[in-house]
């Protein structure tokens, strides 16, 4: 049976990356909508046949050039659509928490600026909505995988 519906009708699913590097947070502001000239996390949608992992590897690899380590699903967030504002899509984003391993920032076309700040020292940045959130989630998965001092 063929569906109907647009896929543009449907909610998208999308996958982040909370990235850790030396207690630094890669901050990215988005050149194009959904969220242009905020802050968030690197990410995008998930591609048919994809694993999450592999689509946050790949959608970071894109965006940012950097290589990662993903270590776990932090948190999630569903934007909803918002005509008032001119936003159409709807977009379930699960964002992960990483460690940096390789490479140093080249930003992709759907970005115009990044930053490496200690978790909650962006209050200047105009920010995507439940980011603190997502990020302090993010911290607590890494802060988990250090060994007892």
């Amino acid at each position: 049976m063929t569906d109907s519906l647009s896929p543009t009708l449907r909610p998208q699913l999308a996958v982040s990356a909370a990235i850790f590097r030396d207690s630094r947070l890669l901050l990215v502001r988005r050149a194009v909508e959904p969220a242009r000239g905020f802050y968030s996390l690197p990410g995008g949608r998930v591609e048919f046949g994809e694993t999450l992992t592999q689509a946050v590897a790949r959608e970071v690899r894109e965006e940012t050039a950097l290589a990662v380590e993903v270590i776990g699903l932090a948190a999630f967030r569903e934007v909803l659509p918002d005509a008032g504002r001119g936003q159409n899509g709807h977009y379930v984003i699960l964002s992960f928490a990483a460690r940096w391993t390789a490479g140093e920032v080249r930003l992709n076309e759907e970005l115009d600026d990044a930053q490496w700040r200690r978790p909650g020292a962006y209050p200047d940045l105009p920010t995507t909505a439940g980011l603190a959130g997502v990020i302090d989630a993010a911290q607590g998965l890494i802060a988990a995988l250090r060994p007892p001092s």
